[in-house]
């Protein structure tokens, strides 16, 4: 079995990949894949925290985190469809829709 300070790397890898897309690119479908590239992380260390820990906390947190992640994800790209029918793109600098 990995040690602990393997899940921790990797986490942190994927956690910044996530970070570094959300930062550098407008296209709307990659902000969201960012963004589930980010939870995914943060429920590999809570997973690997709580195999470690011999607690299924982190496991339950994680199966919460999947539901939160699936619900932002159906909203989302109801939203973005909504807005991209209307404008015909998808570069979120061009989304002046939802403006007051």
């Amino acid at each position: 079995m990995a040690p602990l300070n393997h899940y921790i790397i990797l986490a942190t890898i994927i956690f910044s990949l996530g970070v570094i897309g959300f930062v550098t690119r407008r296209n709307a479908l990659i902000l969201f894949m960012s963004v589930e590239l980010m939870l995914n992380s943060i429920n590999l260390m809570l997973v690997a925290f709580s195999r470690f820990k011999a607690d299924m906390a982190g496991q339950v947190m994680a199966i919460f985190i999947y539901a939160v992640a699936a619900a932002e994800v159906a909203v989302g790209l109801a939203i973005l469809i909504a807005i991209s029918r209307h404008i015909k793109e998808i570069d979120v600098t061009k989304f002046n829709l939802l403006k007051w």
